[in-house]
């Protein structure tokens, strides 16, 4: 299946892939903007404004917006993350104009009414990750490694900025990041193209001509830092983690497949020798994300005192392993199966093929075809592996971030597995 682009007369671009045989159509709306693109003293607003889309908008009211979505049958939700922002709905096909006609009015034109009740919300929410060490941690691993570059700032934002930010400001930050050939409207289903253009040309008005919103870029990294929160909590919540690819890079592919071996499965490594094998930990895993100009490779244990250094040598061995060239024919060929596997099962859901439109779109990556990804993957090979986990996960690479009971117990752990991390944080 091939998709469509087209552009509007204010910059918007409409991209979209037909899929004969279901009866249901995935929509978003992408904004090419999110927490990294706002200055330090309003850290948090795309994630607010995001909120505030939902509390009304020039022709429909908050309650009205969701009585729609109700009598339509659909579902309608929002994101914020580092580069964009996204609403998005999934509707059967035949109730698609009037979708488009209340999320173009909430994204066009939201009221941003009511600030001071979502702000609540918002405070709430903050306030709720606050209590879950488990993303928390994420959080702070991120500034451990970004340190002052908003890429290590929270998507979600800061209290203190929640607290305090006033309606203009949100207005003059909207005016800014939704406009023109920032925004792309992407959709997958029961939809043909020039039908959804021709909807979109009478409900889509620009907010003018495009603003730049002098997104920082990532030029050089802070040393590899150690960071600790105290809280009392039954598990140490522990990242190790570096700075990883952008996702314009080759080696992207490569990337994958490493962290499918490492801890993205089941049968990965982490998961087998930390909570199969040893029963240490319920919930251990390797992550990466690829932003325009950096990215973040690691991985994440939670477990209770007595196991944490054991658990950290653990991992830390198994990278030292692949590092040297250890990678075994047998999880090797089951990384790349279970990649392709994934790939092909996205296949099946219109909301997977939407979002792989819209945020390919808005971010300027080229929209590859599923086979040539997956030739993509298989070209890799365990050399491969190997040098990206020597590269990326160099001791001299890692910082680390947790949350628990007492610093020193964590301290301890890590200088265990990382000593040359202590010396630079003493």
């Amino acid at each position: 299946m091939r998709h469509e682009l087209s552009e509007l007369p204010g910059g918007e671009r409409v991209v979209s892939e037909r899929i004969p045989g279901v009866r249901s159509v995935a929509l978003g709306f992408w904004i090419g903007a999110g927490s990294r693109d706002e200055p330090d003293a309003r850290a948090g607003v795309s994630h607010f404004i995001e909120h505030l889309l939902f509390k009304g908008s020039a022709r429909f009211g908050a309650q009205e917006i969701a009585e729609i979505f109700d009598e339509l049958g659909g579902e309608l939700n929002a994101a914020t993350s580092r580069e964009t922002t996204v609403v998005y709905a999934r509707i059967p096909d035949d109730r698609l104009e009037t979708a488009l006609d209340v999320m173009a009015d909430m994204v066009f034109r939201p009221s941003l009414d009511d600030i001071d009740s979502e702000r609540e919300v918002v405070l709430e929410e903050i306030a709720m990750v606050e209590d879950t060490p488990q993303d928390l941690v994420h959080d702070i691993a991120s500034e451990a490694v970004f340190g002052g570059h908003p890429l290590g700032r929270p998507v979600i934002g800061r209290a203190d900025v929640i607290a305090s930010v006033s309606g203009r400001a949100l207005s003059a930050y909207h005016r800014r990041a939704y406009s023109g050939p920032r925004i792309v409207v992407a959709a997958a289903g029961n939809v043909r193209h020039e039908r959804l253009v021709e909807l979109l040309r009478g409900r889509v008005h620009g907010l003018g001509g495009h603003r730049d919103l002098g997104r920082r870029q990532v030029r050089r990294l802070p040393a590899p830092a150690l960071r600790f929160l105290r809280k009392d909590t039954e598990q140490y919540h522990v990242c190790l983690s570096a700075p990883g690819l952008a996702r314009t890079d080759q080696r992207r592919f490569a990337a994958s497949v490493l962290d499918a071996i490492l801890g993205g499965s089941a049968s990965s490594r982490l998961f087998q020798e930390i909570r199969e094998k040893r029963g240490m930990a319920y919930s251990v895993y390797s992550f990466l994300s690829e932003h325009s100009d950096a990215g973040q490779v690691g991985l994440y244990v939670g477990t209770r005192e007595e196991n944490l250094a054991e658990c950290l040598e653990i991992a830390v061995g198994e990278l030292v392993d692949l590092a040297g060239g250890n990678v075994h024919p047998a999880e090797f060929a089951r990384a790349k199966a279970n990649l392709e596997g994934r790939l092909l099962l996205s296949l099946e859901s219109t909301s997977m093929r939407m979002t792989r439109l819209g945020k390919g779109t808005v971010t300027g990556m080229p929209l590859l075809r599923v086979d040539e990804i997956v030739r993509r993957l298989d070209a890799v090979t365990a050399e491969d592996v190997s040098a990206l986990a020597g590269e990326l996960f160099a001791l001299g690479r890692l910082s680390a971030a947790g949350i628990g009971p007492d610093e020193l117990r964590f301290r301890e752990a890590v200088e265990r597995v990382n000593p040359r991390l202590l010396s630079k944080a003493a």
